[in-house]
């Protein structure tokens, strides 16, 4: 197929168009910046933001499938920046799709985007969205993924929207190296009792199910205008999970630690400070991030399993042993 990829020189939209490429997909790439490994693929590559509607509509020309994977993560931020390239990014990726006859759409989510304050145990897609959120990021997820959902219509536009957790895996950009650096600097605490379990998602497997979902979007197929979680089957113990990872980089376990109560009225207050204070720099705490470090998320991919034939192909274990290297260079060089 030809695929435009948004944000596809990023951690998961690159392992997306390898991936394509590698089965002899015609892929192009929406991105801001030059990356070495799309010119050594050999994709096309059009550089914008999603903020510039007539751009992202040229760039779906002649494609029949997109991959909008571009977002701006981030728990602390302007309510405007968060909205303008998640929310009103989206609806140009719709925009451009309906302008120019894109017959698939394979929106990357979050679950964050039902998170309702509350531990959440082998969930399903059945839970709402809630009426209010801890922080933009997943409330413009949400707006954008109501929309993605909405424009699903088998005459025009066939759409679907898939839900990681904790995307992980060589090459990542944000998780690995912002906790290598927190412990190199001592700055890591175990938030709660550290008994809460969590659903990861390997990275590979995730960019399989992007491709997997495309391919079984036909018009009438059970996947379409649905949202899906996506994570490995077995959940993991957070915290054993973290030292496993600290282990392997060669830097000692985490010790330090503070109660689920004290790190949320903790987040409270420095939100507070820092909203008065107009910073623009993240707080090392939030309420959001408190409640994601403390408390059990895990969720069921039964449905994805039943209606595109997603499977968590690499293992847990051989994940680790392929970003091994990569916890070792961080570890030296942050």
């Amino acid at each position: 197929m030809n695929a435009l990829v948004t944000g596809g020189g990023g951690f998961l939209g690159l392992y997306i168009v390898e991936q394509l490429v590698a089965r002899g997909d015609r892929v192009r790439v929406l991105c801001r910046g030059r990356y070495a490994r799309l010119d050594e693929l050999g994709v096309e590559t059009v550089q914008a933001d999603l903020r510039d509607g007539s751009a992202v509509a040229a760039a779906c020309v002649g494609m029949e499938t997109v991959f909008h994977v571009a977002a701006l993560p981030g728990i602390w931020g302007p309510w405007q920046q968060f909205y303008d390239i998640n929310t009103r990014g989206t609806e140009h990726v719709l925009r451009g799709c309906r302008q120019h006859g894109v017959r698939r759409l394979v929106y990357t989510s979050s679950p964050s985007v039902v998170y309702d304050g509350r531990p959440h145990v082998n969930a399903d897609e059945t839970l709402p969205y809630p009426d209010r959120y801890l922080c933009h990021y997943p409330h413009t997820k949400a707006l954008a993924e109501r929309a993605v959902l909405a424009a699903h219509d088998p005459d025009r536009l066939l759409t679907v929207s898939l839900r990681p957790h904790l995307i992980w895996g060589p090459r990542d950009n944000h998780l690995i190296p912002r906790l290598i650096r927190r412990a190199r600097a001592g700055r890591l605490m175990q938030v709660g009792d550290g008994s809460n379990l969590i659903s990861m998602s390997y990275v590979e497997n995730v960019a399989a199910a992007h491709l997997k979902a495309a391919d079984a979007l036909a018009a009438g197929a059970p996947c379409g205008g649905e949202a899906y979680f996506i994570n490995e089957r077995e959940p993991v113990s957070l915290w054993s999970w973290v030292n496993d990872l600290l282990s392997r980089a060669g830097i000692s376990p985490v010790k330090r630690r503070i109660s689920a109560k004290s790190a949320r009225r903790l987040g409270a207050a420095l939100e507070s400070f820092y909203s008065v204070l107009g910073l623009r720099a993240e707080p090392p705490m939030t309420r959001f991030l408190a409640s994601q470090l403390s408390e059990t998320h895990t969720y069921s991919v039964g449905k994805a399993e039943r209606d595109f034939g997603f499977l968590g192909e690499i293992p847990v274990e051989e994940g680790l042993r392929r970003l091994e290297p990569d916890l070792r260079r961080l570890a030296t060089a942050i």
